[in-house]
């Protein structure tokens, strides 16, 4: 529809009308040219176009405004005993002022109050979201946190860092108990991803027949039990995060080409779909295994290996850093203090003599659950040597510690602590590598996680 001037004129003047804000038109003296429905209702008058304006609203500048030229604008204003927000912008031709325009923006201030208690609570509340989904889906741990001062630890920290900063794939390994996470942690932490998610997947705990659709997600439909509209996987809810492939050498080998496509392709495929899926995502993968050795025994694809092996970082055992124990000691028996509520006041040397005499098989997760153990044993604030249950040594340097013949304990105490020693030895035999032990003592995979997991 092409518009004449008659109609433009009717438009404007319509608009002008039924505008929600109070507005007003004057000449550079101060005449009301125009007012429109709103200010009049406001304002309980009529017919006022040609009257003065300082006649018809008090406190009024837009005459000022006309002989000045100079905009007032979200100026506080008192009429009616109300005070208001108002804008009062002069209308300029060939750099003279020809009229005035003037609106209001809260007819009462405590409108503008009110509006700003709003939008203070929305971002409180929006401040307290964003640091709950950190919290449950961003990184726990930072790099002061993993403790220690032995120069090791200390290079790996200081590289590790540096990995930090750029979006190459990394592969941690090191034997169970290390802190392969921690690391995967603090490395998402320090990354430009920090603000994205992090997403944890531990390989061997789920079942191969949930592991892909846990991964990469499914269709609706595509198979017996599947939610209505799909699902994503763990790849695509970490878009624009990382991933943390835990376990990665449990990976059944249909799934590891798959995993590798997405390296490659940086796409993901549901399973039921008949399309891609681009993401962002920065993979940082965990073993205990010895990928080399798998790769041999056909286990695990070498070029996945090598797609995954950009950044290498090898987590050294507790027993090649035990000039770390007194702080890192000092550091779980805080932790535990505030869990159990039990303080150590001392340590007798003898309880030293007894760590660094042992091996640690189960690194720093070990030393944990026997911190742990020994601060329920004590009955006063001084950690001895009596205090410390350890297995039998390889070299037999240690004795086996039992419990004090008049302590009578629940039967599901003593089921528990021989538990966890089968799971212990049964990861000293296989020499760390959770699947072995799982077979050794005769159960599943998933199984032995349940349980690992539930002695950490």
């Amino acid at each position: 529809m092409d518009w004449n001037l008659q109609q433009m004129s009717k438009l404007l003047e319509v608009v002008f009308e039924n505008a929600h804000e109070p507005m007003i038109v004057t000449d550079k003296d101060g005449k009301i040219l125009l007012l429109n429905r709103s200010y009049r209702e406001f304002l309980n008058v009529q017919d006022v176009i040609g009257q003065p304006v300082t006649d018809v609203i008090e406190n009024t500048r837009m005459h000022i405004v006309g002989q000045e030229g100079v905009a007032e604008i979200a100026d506080i204003q008192q009429i009616k005993g109300q005070n208001m927000i108002a804008h009062r912008i002069p209308i300029m031709d060939e750099g003279k002022v020809i009229a005035v325009l003037g609106t209001v923006l809260f007819q009462d201030v405590q409108e503008l109050t009110a509006l700003a208690a709003m939008v203070a609570q929305l971002k409180d509340e929006l401040t307290y979201y964003k640091k709950e989904l950190r919290r449950r889906m961003g990184a726990t741990y930072h790099f002061d946190q993993i403790v220690g001062y032995s120069q090791k630890l200390q290079e790996l920290k200081g590289f590790s860092l540096k990995v930090a900063k750029s979006d190459s794939t990394v592969l941690i390994t090191g034997e169970s108990g290390t802190g392969k996470e921690l690391f995967a942690h603090a490395i998402h932490a320090e990354s430009k991803r920090k603000m994205g998610p992090f997403i944890r997947v531990n390989c061997a705990a789920i079942p191969d027949s949930l592991l892909e659709s846990e991964l990469f997600g499914y269709e609706e439909g595509a198979f017996t039990g599947a939610v209505r509209r799909g699902k994503k996987g763990k790849f695509e809810l970490a878009n624009h995060g990382t991933i943390l492939l835990d376990e990665i050498g449990d990976m059944p080998l249909p799934l590891q080409a798959k995993l590798l496509r997405v390296l490659q392709e940086k796409e993901v495929e549901r399973v039921g779909a008949v399309r891609t899926t681009p993401i962002d995502v920065r993979v940082i993968a965990s073993t205990n295994s010895d990928m080399l050795q798998s790769i041999k025994e056909g286990k695990f694809r070498a070029d996945l290996y090598y797609r995954l092996n950009v950044v290498s970082l090898s987590i050294p055992p507790l027993r090649e850093r035990l000039e770390d124990l007194p702080e890192l000691v000092s550091n779980l028996l805080k932790q535990l203090g505030e869990s159990t509520g039990v303080a150590v006041r001392t340590i007798d040397e003898e309880v030293w003599n007894v760590f660094r005499g042992y091996s640690w098989p189960g690194n720093v997760r070990e030393l944990k659950n026997v911190l742990e153990r020994a601060l329920h044993l004590m009955e006063d604030d001084v950690l001895k040597k009596e205090h410390i249950w350890l297995p039998v040594s390889d070299e037999g340097s240690l004795p086996s510690l039992s419990v004090p013949t008049h302590a009578v304990r629940p039967l599901k105490q003593v089921l528990e602590e021989a538990e966890q020693e089968a799971l212990r030895q049964a990861m000293q035999q296989a020499g760390g590598n959770k699947l072995s032990a799982a077979k050794l003592l005769q159960i599943s995979k998933s199984s032995f996680y349940e349980k690992w997991e539930k002695y950490q």
